[in-house]
């Protein structure tokens, strides 16, 4: 039998609800034609998968203006399968071990001369407990972790090779202890069976380029967990059945599963509650000293784009504009409304100016 905890409860009850009307309506006016739209208030619960689309595109725009103008690189940490048990069952506890182990991981083997020299770098790292397929478990942390550092005076931009930022089997040594410490300060060492320890950890480390195509497969699985509608084929009152990609192939398959496995699958994704699975470290952290200005100029001036910069030729991020248009004259739509589950206005005000002064004149 399945069992729900009171947070994965939650979670279930905040999607069946999502745009049904039971959580109230948004009223949007077309600056066209005038007509109104309702649309059923969405839940906002960061495991919902019609959610936070505009979360997803303001956090990637967002990251995109703070990327450096430098190569970057991919680093993910994850656990071997004889853990994977202990991380489902206690997974604040997991979870915080595997960024405390990769973020500390990456500074320890940066921090090596042989590798770049530097313990003044930044990075970021997000959290996803699933692959290709959403029924499979299985944690781990993507780190985006910038090409170099600064110099200890802070004076000066230290850059790595295009295609190497340390040996991926290197990482795999210092990763392993660094967890193993994690596990024993949490009291859970003795939960695990030693030759975990005794195995090769795995860690992979990608060069990325200027980081941009990476932020963009990121994004979605920031604010959102699992699995979307569109890869959802066809549900009976039996089975689901859902499209996915197989590790090492390009090809998707469909898979049908019984409906409680499928929502199982789908809970054990659920995070606890309040953890950030965002984290930034180093001058990409929001305490750091070293402002992420200063080490943007750093590494303009060693790639040598202040001309650039100075002629106002320098490329820029594109940025995202998005705009909600009527389905019935292609005219943008405003929020003029918002109204709860019981009726009450939350919200209230006119169409733009412009808006009511082309309607006027219709």
């Amino acid at each position: 039998m399945l069992k729900v905890s009171l947070q994965q409860r939650k979670v279930l009850s905040a999607i069946q609800r999502c745009r049904t009307g039971e959580l109230g309506h948004v009223i949007f006016g077309c600056s066209g034609c005038g007509h109104q739209h309702w649309v059923g208030r969405s839940c906002g619960n960061r495991h919902c998968p019609n959610c936070q689309h505009e979360k997803t595109q303001r956090w990637l725009q967002k990251m995109s203006d703070r990327l450096l103008p430098v190569h970057h690189f991919l680093v993910t940490f994850t656990v071997p399968e004889e853990l994977r048990g202990l991380l489902r069952a206690c997974p604040s506890e997991g979870y915080e071990a595997i960024f405390a182990a990769g973020s500390a991981t990456i500074q320890t083997l940066l921090q090596n001369p042989k590798w770049l020299g530097s313990d003044n770098v930044g990075f970021f790292g997000v959290l996803q407990t699933w692959g290709r397929d959403p029924m499979v478990y299985h944690p781990h942390v993507h780190f985006v972790v910038p090409g170099g550092g600064l110099n200890a005076d802070r004076t000066q931009w230290l850059a790595t090779p295009e295609n190497f930022l340390f040996p991926a089997a290197a990482a795999g040594q210092v990763y392993r202890q660094k967890f193993r410490e994690a596990m024993r300060t949490a009291d859970f060492e003795k939960n695990i069976d030693p030759s975990v320890w005794h195995k090769d950890w795995i860690v992979d480390v990608q060069p990325v380029q200027d980081g941009r195509a990476v932020l963009k497969y990121l994004a979605p699985y920031v604010f959102r967990i699992a699995i979307s509608d569109n890869r959802i084929i066809e549900c009976s009152d039996a089975t689901v059945t859902y499209r996915c990609t197989p590790s090492g192939t390009k090809r998707p398959i469909s898979k049908s599963v019984e409906g409680w496995k499928f929502v199982g699958g789908f809970l054990q994704h659920v995070l606890p509650k309040g953890f950030r699975k965002v984290r930034h470290y180093g001058w990409m952290a929001s305490n750091s000293s070293t402002t992420l200005d200063l080490v943007r100029w750093l590494a303009l001036l060693h790639l040598g784009w202040i001309w650039w910069l100075a002629s106002g030729v320098a490329p820029q991020p594109k940025r995202h504009q998005s705009q909600l248009r009527c389905k019935d004259c292609g005219g943008s739509l405003h929020v003029i409304m918002i109204i709860n589950a019981h009726g009450q206005v939350l919200m209230k005000r006119p169409l733009p100016d412009h808006a009511q002064a082309f309607q006027d004149s219709g």
